[in-house]
């Protein structure tokens, strides 16, 4: 099948679902589809596109970012041109540009395509009246007709699922997918240390939280959680990996005022063999999103061997309490967590022999490969009922 894959952005900086559409066009490509990616040249990772080498990327250019809405004209006369040779398209995200052209062509052409919202749907979560404001106008202009006219929706979450059901998705259009990890890629990981000689870490516990520093990750309980443990013990440490997303300057007032700023390290962004060190080298990752569509960084965590903590109000804890791969905690409970962060560092065994049974289900069960098997079989339903 030649398959048509848009987001707006390519680079691994940016998100997760990044690193998903990379891994799923990889592996399609070994099973000798031909996948073509539209994105704009934003923030455009040229050395990223280059290794997928038989994945062809068009950056298109972007004149216009209107509050994460990416205008690329240039896309318009390739989609009108170009978009009858592919057998289906998958949509990722709902709000963008690429979204409304390719959602014209693909009813006017009569082709099929699917979306995956990788939880962009709700527009409650952390938002500003302006951006939500947005985001409806949004929603009545285009975002209700895209789910209308696509063929099937992904969910990555019983949470996902109702998601949709709100937005009016009717039940037998929603497909029900975990996001697959390229387990291979843990198969052979960093040797323990490396990470702390780095960074010169002397602390005996290392605290670590791996996303993108947004206030919808919840990095403010986090940090007033891990102030509350620094209150009885001084060794341990807060390891912050990821990329600033606006949210660091809020994070950096609130460090100061606790003055915790000895007690916490900030590395950026870490891809490849330096993430995996930072995993391995952890005690335990915590996350505390305040939204998550599912457990990503936490269950590469646990795929190296690292115990984790995750707040139970997202689709991040729904997967870790489905396999029981880790320990859940209430949202906005600093005591509760703070406790839990001691008890997983006073009881590594036990820690350690829940992580290795939740990496074994993860092999088995959420693999790539079993992953694009499931991606494959929705991609042949919806293009058979396509005829050029």
């Amino acid at each position: 099948m030649k398959i048509l894959q848009v987001f707006a952005i390519f680079s691994p900086q940016v998100n997760g679902t990044v690193k998903l559409l990379y891994q799923l066009s990889e592996a399609l490509m070994k099973r000798e589809h031909e996948v073509v990616i539209y994105a704009s040249d934003y923030k455009s990772d040229q050395e990223y596109a280059n290794s997928l080498p038989r994945v062809k990327v068009y950056p298109f250019r972007s004149w216009l970012n209107l509050l994460g809405l990416y205008l690329m004209p240039g896309m318009i006369a390739a989609t009108r041109k170009g978009l009858k040779d592919f057998d289906v398209i998958h949509l990722h995200c709902l709000r963008s540009f690429q979204n409304i052209v390719l959602h014209h062509y693909a009813v006017k052409y009569g082709m099929p395509y699917v979306l995956d919202t990788h939880g962009s749907l709700p527009r409650r979560h952390g938002e500003k009246s302006l951006k939500w404001l947005l985001r409806w106008l949004f929603d009545i202009t285009y975002g209700y007709r895209i789910l209308r006219d696509a063929s099937k929706v992904i969910a990555e979450t019983e949470l996902g699922v109702n998601e949709y059901k709100e937005f009016g998705v009717n039940q037998d259009k929603i497909v029900l997918i975990p996001p697959p990890f390229a387990v291979d890629n843990f198969a052979r990981l960093p040797a323990p240390g490396l990470f702390r000689q780095g960074y010169n870490i002397k602390e005996k516990g290392i605290v670590l939280f791996l996303g993108r520093i947004n206030w919808i990750k919840g990095l403010d309980f986090l940090v007033e959680s891990f102030n509350e443990l620094a209150k009885s013990r001084s060794d341990v440490i807060l390891v912050i990996v990821g990329n600033d997303d606006g949210y660091k300057p809020t994070l950096d007032k609130l460090i100061r005022e606790l003055d915790l700023s000895d007690k916490i390290l900030f590395t950026g962004f870490l891809d490849g063999a330096a993430k995996l060190a930072a995993l391995v080298d952890a005690d335990v990752v915590v996350q505390t999103s305040r939204y998550e569509q599912g457990a990503w960084a936490p269950f590469e965590a646990v795929l190296c061997n690292t115990p984790i903590i995750v707040s139970n109000n997202s689709g991040a804890g729904e997967d870790v309490k489905k396999i029981d791969a880790g320990y859940l905690v209430e949202y906005g409970n600093k005591g509760q967590l703070r406790d839990m962060i001691q008890y997983v560092l006073e009881h590594p065994a036990e820690a350690r022999e829940k992580t290795q049974k939740a990496k074994e289900y993860i092999k088995s069960n959420l693999s790539l490969k079993k992953g694009v098997e499931k991606y494959e079989e929705l991609y042949r339903e919806v293009s058979r009922r396509y005829k050029k």
